[in-house]
């Protein structure tokens, strides 16, 4: 299956990074690389992606996932720990983990076959930081820093679970609107400018302070 050219791909990563606020270093984009060739081998096969993905992995996979990094950039230094919620083969958190080599990321994802498929990854790539736990979200009880949920469910249903988990200085980041501004009560909204993934993108924020 065909795959995004390599080097339009990773022009929508660095424009995504940028804006986020992250200096990526060649190191990082190499991984970045490693982790989408990955994802287009093995996590789509293996249905942890759905099959019309490959051509888009860059954008709506890897880019996609560091916008999620776009409401810390005005703290100092990387979040101490992040928790990926819904986090599938590992999106956003595997980005994040490359690019945030001193946080702790912890993907929690209920799908035993998709946590696997998850480790695998940190195998592969190298990731001492992060841990894969095969867990429903009402089981965890461990607060994050930072919580990144990409389109799992309705922000209305995550609330409770997002304020529960939040640090007291932390940030929660809900992704997976291209088409309309989400509004919600409870989360203020940020719009991803258009010409950073080549579409409209809205983040939906939580924070406690």
């Amino acid at each position: 299956m065909p795959q995004m050219t390599g080097q339009h791909g990773l022009e929508a990563v660095r424009r995504a990074a940028d804006w986020a606020g992250i200096d990526l270093t060649a190191r990082q984009l190499d991984l970045l690389r490693d982790l989408a060739d990955w994802l287009v081998a093995e996590a789509i096969p293996a249905g942890g992606l759905g099959p019309a993905e490959a051509s888009v992995v860059y954008s709506r996979h890897i880019a996609d996932s560091l916008l999620f990094a776009a409401p810390w950039r005005a703290r100092q230094g990387p979040p101490p720990t992040i928790l990926d919620i819904g986090s599938g083969v590992g999106l956003p958190g595997l980005p994040l983990a490359i690019c945030w080599t001193s946080s702790r990321v912890t993907l929690l994802e209920r799908s035993v076959r998709r946590a696997d498929l998850a480790r695998r990854a940190v195998r592969l790539l190298g990731l001492e930081n992060v841990e894969v736990a095969p867990t429903q979200l009402r089981q965890w009880k461990t607060a994050a820093d930072l919580l990144v949920c990409r389109a799992v469910s309705s922000p209305d249903r995550l609330k409770g679970d997002l304020h529960r988990l939040l640090s007291s200085t932390g940030v929660a980041v809900i992704g997976g609107s291209h088409r309309s501004p989400p509004i919600y009560q409870g989360f203020s909204t940020c719009q991803v400018p258009c010409n950073i993934l080549g579409n409209p993108v809205w983040l939906l924020i939580m924070d406690k302070t």
